[in-house]
């Protein structure tokens, strides 16, 4: 009787422990429903920014060259080297230009001396007229004396005839030394035109001897050097660049190209910050100076360049390095911010379509529409609101009813689902 009761004893666990497992069966569906993961809403500081790249240079770099051509005799500056303003930094040879130099003062003397023969020539020009105009006068006199002897019958009409022949010799007498002096008057103002022809050409040689002496045109740091010493410089159509000076480098630019579909939101004046792959670790901050209205194409994609100005007082930052840069374009101080996981969240059905959704009216308000999703009896229950500034990871809430530290849901837990159909049971466990 005993060894038949522990077997029907026996038989009954062996019942019970195949009903508990049937009814935990990890195949049977999941009847405590889905489980999501929360997260609370938060209240603090939120900025939106326009992410960009671009490079450094200085503020003003000036292109050092030669308008003239030459054979370079001495360097005085090499890169890095800080100058002064019309410091000496290079010379080219200048034996060329002052034997030019002294060639032009011989042409400029040998013109005033033509200029000092032409004026002389014009006062004798100027005496002969003189003359003939006088002897003009006296033949006139004699001739009036011979017509009032001539009706007095004491001298013959022969002579009368003779005095006349002497006027009108004396006439033309003087208007041959009158077109003299106007040729000589025109002989003095050629020399005179070329007396400052050669001055000007002095002056020019002058000027190409000064032009040995490369100075700086302003104060700064050598960043280039593209000349030797023996090296020929040749200013033919286009001065040769020598040295590029940047204009004290405590201050610089950085040029970021800023996609067209986020240009409308850079305004000048606006704070920038960038890395450097120099300095991994430190942040530089700048400020929005100017955006060009020159679009740049490059493989059918259009950017700005916006130009940013930083300091460097440290002189860390170098011209050339790629900066990677966030411009601020808005900030808020006190926002209720959404994770922007949680505006993306969408329940789905049980056959895995997403749930469909009223279709909302046209909802007066700022910001744009959005949605996220709450826990309402154990339930997603979708919520409207209006949003604005987002930096890519919370989006700021204009207008909604939720409040600080309400949770809304983010998605689903791992390893969770929404609601899962019950499938056929595993051969051996009935129907």
């Amino acid at each position: 009787m005993s060894r038949r009761r522990a077997w029907l004893l026996f038989a009954l666990f062996l019942f019970a422990t195949a009903s508990l497992l049937y009814a935990w069966q990890p195949w049977q569906s999941n009847e405590s429903g889905p489980r999501y993961r929360l997260a609370k809403i938060e209240r603090g500081p939120l900025s939106a920014a326009v992410s960009a790249s671009g490079t450094l240079s200085a503020l003003v770099t000036v292109q050092v060259g030669s308008q003239i051509s030459g054979q370079i005799q001495e360097i005085r500056v090499d890169f890095n080297s800080e100058v002064r303003k019309d410091q000496i930094i290079a010379r080219l040879d200048p034996d060329t230009f002052a034997s030019r130099v002294v060639q032009a003062e011989a042409d400029l003397s040998a013109a005033e001396s033509a200029a000092e023969v032409a004026r002389g020539n014009l006062v004798v020009r100027q005496a002969e007229v003189g003359k003939a105009q006088i002897a003009l006068a006296d033949a006139e006199r004699n001739l009036e004396r011979k017509r009032a002897l001539v009706t007095q019958n004491f001298i013959s009409a022969a002579e009368l005839d003779g005095a006349q022949a002497v006027l009108d010799t004396a006439r033309e007498q003087l208007n041959l030394v009158r077109a003299d002096l106007a040729v000589t008057q025109a002989q003095v103002g050629s020399a005179r035109a070329q007396v400052a022809q050669r001055q000007a050409g002095l002056q020019q040689a002058r000027l190409d001897l000064g032009r040995t002496i490369i100075r700086s045109p302003v104060d700064g740091v050598v960043i280039s050097r593209n000349i030797d010493v023996g090296q020929t410089v040749a200013a033919s159509f286009q001065a040769p660049v020598l040295f590029t000076i940047a204009r004290d480098l405590r201050q610089m630019e950085v040029n970021v190209a800023v996609d067209e579909a986020d240009v409308g939101r850079v305004a000048t004046g606006q704070k920038l910050g960038f890395t450097v792959d120099a300095f991994p670790g430190e942040r530089f901050a700048g400020q929005v100076t100017q955006i060009r209205k020159s679009p740049v194409t490059n493989n059918n994609v259009v950017t700005y360049s916006v130009m940013a100005r930083v300091d460097n007082p440290e002189l860390k930052l170098l011209p050339g390095m790629t900066a990677s840069a966030r411009i601020l374009t808005e900030e808020r101080q006190d926002a209720l911010k959404l994770p922007n996981e949680a505006l993306r969240f969408r329940p789905v059905q049980a056959d895995g379509t997403p749930v469909k959704l009223e279709v909302r009216g046209r909802e007066e308000g700022p910001g744009i529409p959005g949605r996220v999703w709450v826990l309402k009896e154990g339930k997603p229950s979708a919520v409207s609101v209006r949003l604005g500034v987002s930096d890519g990871k919370a989006t700021e809430m204009l207008k909604g009813e939720l409040q600080a530290g309400q949770e809304i849901i983010l998605g689903l837990e791992e390893g969770s689902v929404q609601k899962t159909v019950k499938p056929s049971r595993p051969f051996g466990m009935g129907m």
